[in-house]
């Protein structure tokens, strides 16, 4: 968990590609490859893993949504390991792993014959589920001075880094700020007082991580292989209890 200083790491559950994408960003890092490039790679494999569950090929569907949460952590790790944080990769890549969510889950209900209202509001409560993680790990992150691309709320767009175009990091701005606002001021104002507390002990940050998208995905590609993709929608929508009950732990214990 590079994104921290060391004595501030904890356990998460959702980070269990980092390894793999450390070396993957170690075997290319003297090459003309780019951050960008593995999020748009990631972009592509999420595109292969809807396909694969459309066409009914659950193994194939598990092995590219795992490959995809790998390369989903291997472009952040090259950005460190090239010295070249990027505001640009940062919205990038939450706004593809929003667009490939929203095929999953849609194509699983498609799929598995649930109402389109379900859908949504599964869609939502997984949003809203990775929001409050990230919500957590970004004021951990920026209180602790870890990696500081991204931002408790995102309310305007930032000063680009000097190799970077101010217009893409602005225009990609804007595309998150349409896509995550919503979610982003639901968490704050259910726990506004979180960047203000004290740090939350690394054993909640443990806890909440299965809110993280890495696990979220790990769900789902298991319960596609175990023949169980009738419940990755309801397992969204119940697991969202959750939100409450995490807010409270923290205001608890913090």
């Amino acid at each position: 968990m590079s994104k921290l200083p060391e004595k501030h790491r904890f356990i998460d559950l959702s980070d269990y590609g980092r390894k793999p994408a450390a070396w993957i960003a170690h075997q290319v890092k003297d090459t003309y490859i780019t951050p960008v490039h593995i999020t748009l790679s990631f972009l592509f494999v999420g595109i292969g893993a809807s396909l694969a569950i459309f066409y009914d090929m659950p193994l194939l569907a598990g092995i590219l949504i795992i490959l995809k949460s790998i390369l989903d952590a291997a472009d952040g790790e090259l950005s460190r390991v090239k010295q070249k944080p990027s505001f640009v990769g940062r919205y990038l890549d939450s706004i593809c792993d929003i667009i490939l969510n929203a095929s999953f889950l849609f194509i699983i209900g498609y799929k598995t014959h649930y109402d389109i209202l379900y859908i949504m509001i599964a869609l939502l409560m997984m949003q809203l589920q990775g929001t409050l993680y990230n919500y957590y790990y970004v004021i951990l992150r920026n209180r602790v001075r870890g990696d500081l691309t991204s931002r408790v709320l995102e309310t305007e767009a930032p000063k680009a880094m000097p190799y970077e175009s101010q217009r893409l990091v602005t225009f990609l701005y804007r595309i998150y700020n349409l896509l995550y606002i919503f979610f982003d001021k639901v968490i704050y104002h259910l726990d506004p007082s979180a960047s203000q507390d004290p740090l939350s002990p690394t054993w909640f940050m443990t806890g909440v991580s299965i809110f993280g998208l890495g696990f979220q995905l790990l769900v789902m590609a298991l319960l596609l292989n175990l023949g169980m993709a009738f419940l990755i929608i309801p397992y969204f929508i119940v697991t969202s209890l959750g939100i409450p009950l995490f807010i409270f732990i923290r205001k608890t214990f913090s």
